[in-house]
């Protein structure tokens, strides 16, 4: 059996890369040429631990194929994914233009009996727009392939995609008419064989809703836990307190209950506003969602007002920030709540010294239209003369810093750790004045 998965992102090619390292044959395609003859110069056009790796081993080996032809692509493989990105507009919805494009092109080229998967997150009704268009273009070439449409949400954390793509916690698969398809069942038993694995077999509208439902959640409890937070912070409790005590209960659990400046990266963000947007397509009006978003947002402004009060105004002021993705072990910068800090502490008058360990490349690209912005070469570097220090991403060499050399460097002791990282008892005791989230 060989897979095609089309689109090479980031779903794209970690699906790619893990199928093959799990045995199949897979064709990744993309229109991108350069992203192509990266690959097959063995280069990774993103970070995410272990998937350069696999990407070059199965490579090397001829189970993983990359190419620019999507007619190769479909004629020679009997699954095809669809990977493509599928970007907030304007309204907040996604748009999918992408994946029906990805459609209209697999409609042109099928030869046979194809399963169609979409992997990119998708509104409500995608599914059945795909099996549309395949369908006219079909009839349009005076063909009457038999195909079958799937929902196969991904749920992909950056950072550890790797591993959740290869232990599973559970697979999502929609279809029509699934508890008589055993074909279905089968071959997706197949392709995720993995221990303990869990498998919900649906119709396709209600996958493609279970993504939404979980990523909107997500965001819920991220929320919420800031909004505890901030209260905490007022009250003068640690809410890593309140957190561990929530989190013991288990109709809550502990995740994602790590008090932050915000949500960020490509999921969250997008996937809440376009809950939205399908509830107001349906005539429901998803208010708490709506409240997540408003929160996050607020929760972005607070933290660099908090900065700009703690430092009796940044205006003149030199800061270093650590940390530009959205998170650590990623090079992300979609959504990231460093970049908006970024501009507007630069907007208020402030000087900003940043660095990351993976990210600061791609953020010369996105920020270099700034000023009053300096790209360190590492953390001591930003650090150097500095009025304040702050920890916008949890990297692990952040929380090893020599603080006390540090100190030295500093015009002012002060630091603001965003992510709760660090040791507020020990900086505290080396003369650090030190603001956390809520704790």
């Amino acid at each position: 059996m060989k897979i095609a998965v089309i689109g090479i992102g980031y779903v794209g090619l970690v699906t790619s890369g893990c199928f093959a390292e799990s045995g199949f044959n897979v064709v990744s395609m993309d229109i991108n040429e350069e992203k192509i003859n990266m690959l097959k110069d063995g280069q990774v056009p993103f970070y995410e631990p272990g998937l350069s790796e696999i990407v070059k081993r199965n490579y090397i080996n001829g189970r993983l194929e990359f190419t620019t032809d999507c007619k190769y692509a479909v004629e020679n493989s009997t699954i095809i994914f669809i990977a493509v990105d599928t970007p907030s507009n304007k309204e907040g919805n996604a748009d999918i233009s992408q994946v029906l494009s990805v459609a209209n092109s697999i409609g042109e080229y099928i030869n046979d009996y194809k399963i169609i998967v979409t992997k990119s997150t998708v509104p409500v009704g995608t599914g059945n727009k795909i099996k549309e268009i395949l369908r006219e273009v079909l009839s349009k070439r005076g063909e009457n392939y038999n195909f079958d449409v799937v929902s196969n949400p991904e749920f992909l954390r950056e950072g550890s995609s790797v591993h959740d793509f290869m232990n599973p916690e559970r697979v999502i698969v929609g279809a029509d008419n699934i508890d008589e398809n055993d074909n279905i069942k089968k071959i997706f038993k197949e392709l995720y064989n993995k221990n303990n694995c869990s498998f919900v077999f649906t119709n396709i509208e209600t996958s493609e809703i279970i993504k939404y439902a979980c990523n909107s959640f997500l965001a819920v409890k991220v929320a919420f836990i800031n909004e505890i937070a901030n209260l905490s912070e007022a009250i003068g409790v640690n809410v890593k307190d309140v957190a561990k005590g929530m989190g013991l209960d288990s109709r809550i659990g502990g995740k994602y209950l790590n008090a932050g400046p915000g949500y960020g990266g490509n999921c969250l963000p997008k996937d809440t506003k376009a809950l939205v947007h399908i509830g107001n397509e349906y005539g429901v009006d998803m208010s708490i969602i709506k409240t997540v978003i408003k929160s996050n947002n607020l929760q972005k402004n607070r933290i660099a007002k908090k900065i700009e009060m703690v430092l009796d105004g940044v205006c003149g002021k030199t800061i270093a920030l650590l940390g530009l993705s959205f998170k650590a072990d990623t090079d992300d910068l979609r959504e990231s709540v460093a970049l908006v800090i970024i501009n507007k502490l630069i907007n208020k008058g402030a000087f900003v010294k940043v660095f990351d360990p993976v990210a600061i490349n791609s953020a010369k690209k996105c920020l270099i239209k700034q000023e009053n912005l300096y790209f360190a070469n590492d953390e001591y570097d930003a650090i150097a003369d500095a009025d304040a220090i702050v920890i916008a991403t949890e990297w692990k060499q952040f929380s090893e810093i020599d603080f006390i050399a540090a100190k030295k460097q500093l015009k002012r002791s002060i630091i603001f750790d965003l992510k709760n990282l660090l040791d507020k008892t020990k900086l505290l005791n080396i003369g650090y004045e030190y603001h956390g989230i809520g704790i």
